[in-house]
């Protein structure tokens, strides 16, 4: 859909305010008058908070991250790195983070590609933004030195048509229930607008950061859960191995994974078995909302 990205950038802030904590500083920069860009509103979202993610590790002593939004008008397609002539917004996200070698940034938007210690992070963060703005026709440029920071600029194409307001959630009566569901997630924030979507709709939510957790809080449950929604790529154990010890305890336990990776990807990797019944990231609340209320209903 047409959609305003500093209306986006604005309705963000207090989300990557938390995410970044008390010692990075935020600071957004948005030109009056940008143009219109196709993509989705969460979408968008979750690609400055993947960057907010980055940068917040990039900086484990503090530091600031700067957001700018502005137009930019590329005649013959050479200048500042576009890809073709035309009309773009410009989105720049720039750290004063310990930045990158030239190595690490050739590797930089790889599917599973980590420059954290193991159990840290599956290296899905930049994978996924690369995916998300490609899907807009947008493209990425990444500055950075070792000791000078990092900066991203997303390149979004101008959309024509003008932007109109998103249609309201559905009411929770229409894709929300009262049925007990355990999310398992290891990243705390995604993990924590998931709980809070489905709360929000009337479910009954666990949450679980890993599979051994989510073991744990199925003891405790004691009843099954009428639906898990579990990540794919996780420290220790996969989604889908959680998925087989859970159906130990109950034959048929309903399962919803989510991921940022491809279908093809998990493929490469021995997922395939998850690939049938997939969310991929990143995803919208009222996308979430009706795949959940039709596994519940099958």
């Amino acid at each position: 859909m047409p959609t305003d990205v500093g209306l986006v950038l604005r309705g963000s802030e207090k989300l990557l305010r938390r995410a970044l904590g008390e010692d990075v500083e935020l600071s957004l920069e948005v030109a009056p008058g940008l143009w219109p860009v196709l993509c989705d509103p969460g979408q968008l979202e979750q690609v400055l908070l993947n960057l907010s993610l980055n940068a917040r590790d990039a900086m484990p002593g503090g530091g600031r991250l700067t957001m700018e939004a502005r137009n930019a008008r590329t005649p013959d397609g050479t200048a500042a790195h576009a890809q073709r002539p035309g009309d773009w917004v410009r989105v720049v996200v720039r750290d004063t983070g310990v930045g990158m070698t030239d190595e690490v940034k050739s590797h930089l938007f790889e599917p599973f590609f980590t420059t954290k210690e193991p159990g840290a992070g599956t290296g899905l963060g930049l994978a996924t933004v690369y995916g998300a703005i490609a899907q807009t026709g947008g493209h990425i440029h990444v500055k950075s030195e070792p000791s000078r920071g990092t900066t991203f600029e997303l390149w979004l194409p101008r959309c024509e048509r003008p932007v109109t307001t998103p249609p309201p959630l559905p009411a929770p009566g229409t894709v929300g229930g009262t049925e007990t569901i355990l999310v398992v997630e290891d990243d705390p924030l995604v993990r924590s607008v998931t709980r809070r979507t489905l709360a929000t709709a009337g479910y009954q939510v666990v949450v679980a950061g890993d599979g051994a957790e989510a073991l744990q809080r199925a003891e405790e449950q004691g009843a099954a859960f009428d639906l898990v929604v579990t990540d794919v790529v996780m420290p220790a154990m996969t989604g889908a191995a959680l998925a087989k010890r859970l159906a130990e305890r109950r034959h048929g336990q309903k399962v919803l994974f989510v991921s940022g990776y491809s279908r093809e990807v998990m493929a490469e990797r021995g997922l395939e078995e998850e690939a049938p019944r997939l969310l991929a990231k990143p995803f919208t609340a009222a996308t979430l909302l009706a795949r959940v209320r039709r596994i519940l209903d099958e």
